[in-house]
């Protein structure tokens, strides 16, 4: 005789795991958070079209008086695909406040088309930033896009003689397939895995002196895979720190991340091979 139990009725929401179900609540914060983030920064966005204020090139010349060097070197924030400096404005504060390096934000055009032009045109801001302040190198912090044009320079162009550590936030290393749509921008072609640019990227670099540190987020909706954001290469110094809880528009924003980006650049650029570390930022 055959017994046949009879299981109580249950919702389809109850059989969800609780990880899947928790998973869901944490990523109706983070999108909730985007969208106060990208209001937000709607409204500053204004303020970050006109280039940054800053000391003329002119009394950069060898016989011209600089700027007292520091014990630390300056910090280039270089900013996002259709964004400006002023996506930078808390992150800046922080840096600032805590570390009193000297910070300046580059923009680059909204109409730069081929990264590998702004990585050149990166280069030349920072040989002036370099002769005007005093220092032999710099310290950056690039935000999506802006961090694919900075490893591009440090890498393919020869700045690792110039960049000490470059911190990147929600870049895309390995190339994102999200947005298809987008691909009628030709930058947004040269982000897509497998592109010449991510080719290039992929290729060896021994020697390159630049330690890279990226920041990548469990829910950043920009990044697919979420992993693309993560610098995997043989040759290079690196650290990849998993943020849980924000999505994109957040890593620039959020006091944690902040916290861990004035960490990163407080270290010694020592090291052989990319690392994780495992247990990154929770900032839910």
């Amino acid at each position: 005789m055959t017994i046949t139990r009879v299981l109580p009725f249950r919702p389809p929401c109850f059989l969800l795991p609780a990880r899947l179900a928790g998973l869901s609540v944490a990523l109706l914060k983070a999108t909730a958070l985007e969208v106060a983030i990208l209001a937000g920064h709607l409204l500053l966005y204004p303020s970050g079209i006109a280039q940054e204020r800053r000391v003329v090139a002119e009394l950069a010349s060898h016989d011209a008086p600089r700027l007292p060097a520091q014990d630390r070197p300056p910090v280039v924030l270089l900013h996002g695909f259709i964004d400006n400096r002023s996506v930078f404005v808390l992150l800046r504060r922080s840096l600032a406040q805590h570390g009193g390096q000297h910070v300046e934000s580059l923009n680059y055009s909204p109409l730069t088309c081929d990264i590998r032009t702004a990585a050149e045109l990166l280069g030349r801001h920072i040989e002036e930033i370099c002769e005007r302040t005093g220092h032999h190198r710099v310290d950056i912090v690039g935000h999506s896009l802006g961090g694919l044009i900075a490893r591009y320079y440090a890498q393919r162009l020869g700045g690792d003689e110039r960049v000490r550590t470059l911190v990147t936030l929600g870049t895309p290393h390995e190339g994102t397939r999200v947005v298809p749509l987008a691909d009628a921008h030709p930058i947004v072609r040269q982000m897509r895995p497998g592109s010449d640019v991510i080719q290039e990227l992929r290729e060896p670099a021994p020697g390159c002196r630049t330690r890279f540190v990226s920041f990548w987020s469990d829910l950043d909706q920009l990044m697919a895979p979420l992993e693309t954001a993560c610098v995997n290469h043989p040759d290079l110094i690196a650290q990849n720190v998993r943020v849980s809880g924000i999505g994109h528009l957040a890593l620039p924003v959020h006091p944690a991340v902040a916290a861990g980006i004035r960490q990163a650049l407080d270290l010694p650029a020592t090291g052989s091979a990319a690392t994780d570390e495992r247990n990154g930022l929770t900032v839910a």
